[in-house]
C-alpha cells in the first residue's frame, strides 16, 4: 500500500504539478499595438521630395541652356 501511494504521489508531483504551476505563473498577453499617425510626417516627406525634384529639373534645364 505504501509503495502504491508513493508511486501515485510521485507521478502527480512529476507530471501534473508542473503543468499547474506553469499555468499559474504565465504572463498575460501583451496589449494590442497602437495606431501610428502618419499625417504630418507623410506630408513633409512628399513636400521635400517635390522640392528636390523641382530643384533637379531646374538645374538640368539651366545646364541645357548653357
Amino acid at each position: 500500500m505504501k509503495k502504491t501511494l508513493l508511486a501515485i504521489v510521485l507521478v502527480f508531483t512529476l507530471l501534473v504539478l508542473p503543468i499547474l504551476v506553469n499555468e499559474a505563473s504565465a504572463q498575460p498577453p501583451p496589449p494590442p499595438p497602437q495606431d501610428i499617425p502618419i499625417d504630418g510626417g507623410l506630408f513633409l516627406l512628399i513636400a521635400a521630395g517635390a522640392t528636390y525634384g523641382a530643384r533637379k529639373l531646374y538645374k538640368q534645364q539651366k545646364e541645357e541652356k548653357s
